[in-house]
């Protein structure tokens, strides 16, 4: 395979990438982008073959053949994994899933960059082993190997987080915070800074070993102290650092498809990550540092509300409303898929449309654990396209609808960021759920929502709380429709 035809082979990868990023923006053309994705990793994976073949062989034919049985293995090992995990894998793991995949593109950008400190003629960065690799080199090195430690860290403590399966503090949905944790990080980040320029303009691995280390830590001390409710945020951002780490490996390794593809993940994961923000109205360089300028006491924990008096009702009852309405908004959350119901609420939908009542779903864009968490979870219960839609096209129908059905949803209609100015979700966007004629709230408990907020919706005369299992209560409702 000659390099010309291998250029172009790559040219054709990136432009498959850019494709599957424009079909991704919209769920109606979300399949054609997932397909653009999957052919342009294809021929990207076979290319890097014929490129592995064509190296190997300027050194022996027994070279090549050594190094393209490394690959097979390493595909075959790593495609089954990912195969059996992507099958195996609840609707309500996907964050973590997800989180565990940014953590592995970490790891291998760290270890690629460290055999390439260590034996940089067998990746042709010199000629030979005792030239000194060029300063420009040690940069990119640098730097990848410095965020991808970073990324991996960071996103071992993310999924912990997102499980909420583990009983170790630094996994917890809480914030972690201690005294001088902000100064700590910036010492911290400075060392590795430093350890960086030395390598670079002397090539001490000593340094590099110390600054790879240190990477390590940071990405820990920078994500425990950023609460559950940020998650969202954490997970595209940390998707953002393992594109910068691949692309920075990508200089060092002269390969422009690692180069095209961690540039586009980057820049992508860091425009999702600011529009995270923008909707949770928080501070995108706040939440990057790990979320500096939080204070442990920005509100009360989980569970430590005062408990008040609310209107219950059963699914029955529900039914009847959600029957006699002309309109109705539909506001997905995490209970949803914790329970998967959406099968079920999408046989809901069906009969209340047929019944000639209005329906609609409301998305709000962090409702779940990863940005497009509901939006997934609508489109595998097959929700028509045209019925899902975004916060900034429905906040202004809440006013003017009969009932809202909110499904496991909490922080994210909470009217304290509208009403209360000393909420610590103050000036979030929120879907104005609480403006409609009447609410059905359904949730298994009181408990608050990730944010350890309550929740000033659930006590209006308004609403009407249908505790249960999403997919029980709303299975009950379809049996009461019909």
């Amino acid at each position: 395979m000659s390099m010309n035809l291998i250029t172009l082979l790559y040219l054709l990868a990136s432009v498959c990438f850019i494709q599957a990023l424009k079909g991704l923006s919209h769920p109606t053309t979300s399949r054609r982008g997932n397909l653009f994705g999957m052919l342009g990793m294809t021929l990207a994976v076979f290319t890097t073959v014929g490129l592995i073949l064509k190296l190997g062989a300027q050194f022996s034919v027994q070279g090549a053949t050594a190094g393209l049985g490394y690959v097979v293995v390493g595909l075959l090992v790593g495609g089954t994994a990912g195969s059996v995990m992507a099958k195996r894998v609840e609707m309500t793991k996907m964050p973590e899933l997800v989180a565990f995949m940014h953590s592995m593109i970490g790891l291998a950008a760290v270890f690629i960059a460290i055999a390439a400190v260590v034996e940089p003629q067998s990746l042709g960065i010199v000629a030979r082993m005792a030239d000194p690799i060029p300063a420009g080199n040690r940069l990119e090195l640098f730097l990848g190997a410095a965020i991808g430690a970073i990324t991996f860290s960071g996103s071992v403590i993310a999924f912990g987080k997102l499980s909420g399966k583990y009983k170790f503090r630094l996994f917890q949905g809480a914030p972690v915070q201690f005294t001088g944790q902000h100064v700590l990080n910036l010492l911290v980040g400075l060392a590795i800074v430093g350890l960086g320029l030395l390598f670079t303009f002397t090539g001490h691995i000593g340094a590099f070993a110390l600054l790879v280390a240190l990477a390590f830590v940071i990405g820990v001390l920078i994500i425990i102290p950023i609460g559950g409710a940020d998650m969202p945020v954490v997970v595209s951002m940390l998707n953002s650092y393992s594109g910068w780490a691949a692309a920075g490996i990508g200089f060092s390794l002269n390969n422009s498809m690692l180069i095209v593809a961690g540039s586009l993940v980057g820049s992508s994961g860091a425009i999702l990550s600011y529009i995270m923000c923008k909707a949770m109205n928080r501070s995108f360089f706040n939440v990057i540092l790990g979320g500096f300028g939080a204070h442990a006491d920005a509100g009360p924990a989980a569970g430590s509300q005062e408990q008040r008096p609310v209107k219950s009702g059963s699914s029955d009852d529900a039914a009847f409303l959600l029957t006699n309405a002309d309109t109705v908004i539909i506001v997905p959350g995490y209970g949803l898929a914790v329970a998967r119901a959406q099968h079920a609420l999408m046989e809901l939908a069906e009969k209340l449309t047929h019944r000639g009542v209005t329906v609609k779903y409301a998305i709000h864009p962090v409702a779940g654990r990863m940005p497009g968490h509901m939006n997934v979870l609508l489109a595998e219960a097959e929700v028509p396209y045209e019925q899902v839609f975004e916060m900034e096209d429905i906040n202004a129908e809440f006013g003017q609808t009969d009932v809202v059905l909110v499904l496991g949803a909490n922080d994210v209609v909470n009217p304290a960021a509208k009403n209360d100015p000393k909420s610590p979700i103050a000036g979030m966007p929120i879907l104005e759920a609480f403006k409609a004629r009447t609410v059905i709230v359904n949730k298994r408990s009181m408990a608050s929502g990730y944010a350890g907020l309550d929740n000033e919706l659930f006590y209006l005369d308004k609403t009407m709380m249908v505790f249960g299992d999403a997919k029980k209560v709303i299975e009950d409702m379809v049996k009461a429709v019909d």
